[in-house]
Parts: C-alpha cells; structure tokens; sequence
C-alpha cells in the first residue's frame, strides 16, 4: 500500500473519529436534560450557596449531571453562583440550564387585607427568602422607625396594598426600603393635600382608612362611612367603631384567629388604647391594611351630616345612617331586635 493511501485512509479515519466524537460532544450538550414532567419548575438557590449547595438543590431536575457539569465548567458557573429564584422549563439542554441558572425571576408578591403587621410579615416570609423573624427586625429597627416618622404601632400604615416584583433573594432591609419607597410613590402632593384637607396626616389616613375596611365591605358604601367618622372627629365625639374593639380583644387575648361577630357592654368599656368607645380620637395604628378603596373613602369623603350608623336588617351588608340620637336608636333596635332572633352570641 503506498504511502498516499495510508495517509488518506488515516486522515479519513481521524476524521471519522473526530466526527463521531463531535456528534457524541453535541449530544451531551444541546440534548434535553431535565427529568420532571411539569412544564416548568422554580428552584431557589440561598444567599451564599457553594456550587456543591447547588449541585444538591439541582439534583432533582436534570437527569444527567455529568453533561450538565461539563457545560457548566466550560462556562464558568461553578465560580460565579447566583443566589435567587430560577426558572426551568421541561426538556431543556445544558446550555439551556446554565443560562436560567444565571437569571434570577421575580416574584410577583400581592398582599392585601391583612390584619397586623405579624401577619404580614408571615405573608411576606413565605413567598421571599428573608423570614418573617428578620422582617419584623428590620420593619422595627429604631432608627428606620425614626427617620421615616413611625413608630411600632403605626409602622403598619407604610405597606401599600398591591403587586409588586421582589427578587426572593432580597433581603429583609432591601424589603424594607423598597415599600417605604412605595409608600412615598403613593403619597403624593395631591393625596397628602386631600389627607390634610381633612385634618389628617398620611398615617392618620390610613388608620382611618383600616376602620372603614373593617366596617364594610361594600367599596360605594365606604365615602359615607368615611364621612360620618370625619364627622365625629370634628365634633370631638368618639368614633365608637366597633371593629377597633373587636381588634381590642383579639390584641388582648393574642388570638387573632377567632372570629368576633359580636361586641357586648363590657366590651365597649374595656381599656385599650384601642377602644374607641372609651376614647376619643384615632387608635393608635391601624386595626388592618386598609385597601386603596378605602384610603381613597377617608381622603374623598361623602359630605353629610350623618354622625351614626348601625348595620342594616334589610340591606344585608350595608348600614343605615342617621343624623340624630333618636333616630340611630330606632334602628340599632332593628338590628339588635335581629340578631338576637339570630342567636348569635359572639
């Protein structure tokens, strides 16, 4: 055989090997590589996890690691882990993975309604990283208490109620900063000067605003129920709204969880600074987090001359209002007359 042909039949050889080689290579690299059945899944890498820390959260999703750490070496993802929220989608390749592994999804946090600032922050601790331990820290810390004009009881006023994009890796005082930056986006000139239009500052108007959420859930009724406590604000009479007691005992008793649907004498008279009955003025922070609708009531309110309100027997849901003493007692009577007949004892 000449020379000529070996070296042919060698080149043709390597060639051959090295295309086999490269179809082996391309496999391992652009086949599908994940092993779960849903369509995607997010996985969260901790704040300072070790590429060893990811290998085990990772273990799970892709079915073979080999290929998967052969791409993510040459790209350099073993000494440039990120921690956050991250998005992998069914049948995708190694190129794929270490991409997602580097682009960290937002979560899409929407609270509303909740009752106490413990709450809120358990709300908030299980959809981010930081706990709700170091949320209540941060929300509480002194000195961002005193710079921002709050304090432990009205803290509460500066959450928002709404959806907003939060990185799960975002810690407990970048939390923080970002909702008292929303609470300043909607506080704006125009909204402060109608706070202040009616005697109130912002927190003030979102105390008040969490004693109209709580009253009722009937957003066209809420500007009245605004006005008539605007109303005894003015004339100094207490707002004797029984949500603020109910939130009295609940505070008293530390149990949240019980449903109250029924205020007596002795607690109308129980002391609290809570209790509107034996007070005059606001609580001292909000009884809930009121929703827009109801801030918007407190700062947009019906004028009237309305200064009393009970629950309504043939409007289920609403209130009738009343201008005068006698009248208010003709139809609290009506109600009380109804809910006894109810037997509804708390």
């Amino acid at each position: 055989m000449s020379i000529k042909k070996i070296i042919t039949l060698t080149a043709v050889a390597v060639i051959s090997v090295l295309m086999i080689y490269g179809f082996i290579l391309i496999s391992r690299i652009f086949s599908a590589n994940t092993k779960f059945y849903e369509k995607e899944v997010y996985v969260h890498v901790p704040t300072g996890a070790t590429y060893t820390d990811v290998k085990k959260i990772l273990e799970p999703y892709i079915k073979n690691f080999d290929n998967f750490e052969m791409v993510a070496s040459k790209r350099s993802y073993p000494e440039n882990i990120k921690s956050g929220r991250f998005l992998l989608k069914k049948d995708m390749n190694n190129i794929d993975l270490v991409r997602a592994m580097r682009s960290n999804v937002p979560v899409k946090l929407a609270f509303n309604n909740q009752e106490r600032l413990e709450n809120f922050a358990g709300r908030v601790g299980s959809e981010i990283e930081a706990d709700s331990l170091s949320l209540m820290k941060a929300i509480k810390d002194p000195a961002f208490l005193q710079s921002n004009g709050f304090n432990e009881e009205n803290v509460f006023a500066m959450f928002i109620p709404n959806t907003y994009e939060i990185y799960w890796n975002t810690s407990a005082e970048k939390f923080r900063d970002k909702m008292i930056k929303e609470y300043h986006n909607f506080w704006t000139g125009e909204r402060i000067k109608k706070a202040k239009e009616q005697g109130l500052t912002p927190v003030q108007a979102v105390i008040l605003a969490s004693i109209v959420h709580k009253e009722s859930v009937k957003k066209d009724e809420r500007p009245r129920i605004a006005g008539v406590y605007l109303n005894r604000l003015r004339l100094a009479m207490p707002l004797q709204a029984d949500p603020t007691v109910i939130y009295a005992l609940k505070l008293k008793s530390n149990d949240f969880d019980q449903v109250i649907k029924r205020v007596f004498y002795n607690d109308l008279i129980m002391k609290s600074p809570y209790n509107t009955y034996v007070n005059i003025g606001l609580p001292p922070g909000p009884i809930a987090m009121p929703d827009i609708t109801a801030l918007e009531a407190v700062l947009n309110p019906e004028k009237h001359d309305y200064i009393y309100f009970c629950a309504s027997v043939e409007r289920f849901g609403y209130h009738e209002f009343a201008s005068t003493y006698e009248q208010h007692q003709i139809n609290a009577k009506k109600y009380s007359d109804w809910i006894a007949s109810q037997g509804v004892t708390r």
